[in-house]
């Protein structure tokens, strides 16, 4: 896990000045909600660091002190981070044939081991305790509910800060027992700004890419700068060569590549039917070329098996030959005029 957190990123100034002159009103447990990729976790990170800090400044954590290097160096006896546990298969690093396989949800045991956390007292005697969940929604039923009981009678001094990208999978019970907080999206000028003062080349292309999310487009260069290659590659349609587009599309990770080819389409779907694109705005010329010709019904059986795979992504099967096979149909979709 990255040790570099950010100060609050320009779209979310307002926000940090708000709550650091209402410090004291802050209840026990507070909900970070609002789209993924808009800068929540790093909030959320940033917010408790200052919590913890010996000296802040002017609400800030000073970055100094034994705490904030604690905190950096991921061993604050007073914070604890919950979030989906990775398990691997195998332990034998060596063995090809076992994969890592990445959980999505948080256990009701890791829960349940908050319970020593909780009991005893901060290691400063005046100091707070903080366990922050991320993402919220990965709470399962039991964990949902291990973790409600513990909302609704608060150890002393101890704050919840959960960080959710859908409010809506989340107990209504849970969303009740804390302080919502609705994060701030950055506009597109804020984000191409930002963006800019990063050093990202085609940042408009890429930020339409991910959704609108600046975040995204920093953590996910070295799969973004190698898209044009795979839309080069789709944009061939029907000349199109399967094996070759599917090892580049998995090149980085199978979820990667699907998503790539799940855009994509959607894109050419969109184009075909409202003559727009969402998130292939410099391939627009391409996208249009290839939707005069496509079939809309096997387009869009072709769309269903790709988002179907879209949900077994993280499983470990063999994805290129079934990415492979897609794009098998994906050359057939296409009617010569």
């Amino acid at each position: 896990m990255a040790k570099d957190f950010h100060p609050p990123y320009p779209w979310q100034t307002g926000l940090w000045q708000q709550l650091r002159h209402d410090r004291q009103q802050l209840g026990h447990a507070l909900l970070l909600y609002g789209r993924a990729g808009i800068g929540k976790y790093a909030f959320a990170r940033y917010l408790s660091q200052a919590l913890l800090c010996k000296q802040p400044h002017s609400g800030h954590p000073c970055g100094e002190c034994a705490s904030c290097h604690w905190f950096n160096e991921e061993s604050h006896p007073d914070f604890r981070l919950l979030s989906p546990e990775q398990a691997a298969e195998s332990d034998d690093e060596s063995a090809p044939s076992k994969k890592t396989k990445k959980k999505t949800q948080i256990s009701v045991s890791q829960i349940r081991d908050l319970n020593e956390f909780l009991s005893l007292s901060s290691h400063r005697n005046d100091g707070a305790r903080i366990v922050l969940i991320q993402p919220a929604e990965a709470l399962n039923a039991a964990s949902a509910n291990a973790l409600l009981k513990m909302l609704e009678e608060p150890a002393p001094d101890v704050i919840f800060i959960l960080v959710a990208n859908q409010l809506q999978r989340l107990l209504p019970t849970i969303i009740s027992r804390c302080q919502k907080v609705s994060m701030p999206a950055p506009s597109e000028s804020q984000a191409l700004a930002w963006l800019s003062e990063q050093g990202v080349q085609n940042a408009q292309q890429q930020l339409a890419y991910a959704s609108g999310s600046p975040i995204q487009v920093v953590n996910e260069q070295a799969q973004l700068t190698t898209l044009a290659d795979i839309w080069q590659q789709l944009a061939l349609g029907s000349k199109l060569q399967p094996h070759l587009a599917a090892s580049m599309l998995i090149a980085h990770s199978a979820e990667t590549g699907i998503i790539a080819l799940q855009k994509w389409l959607c894109d050419l779907l969109t184009m075909r039917l409202t003559k727009q694109v969402h998130y292939h705005i410099g391939q627009s010329g391409a996208l249009q070329g290839l939707s005069d010709k496509v079939n809309l019904s096997q387009l869009m059986q072709l769309q269903k098996k790709v988002d179907e795979l879209r949900k077994l992504a993280l499983h470990p099967l063999n994805h290129e030959l079934q990415l492979e096979a897609l794009l098998v149909e994906y050359t057939r979709v296409f009617v010569n005029k």
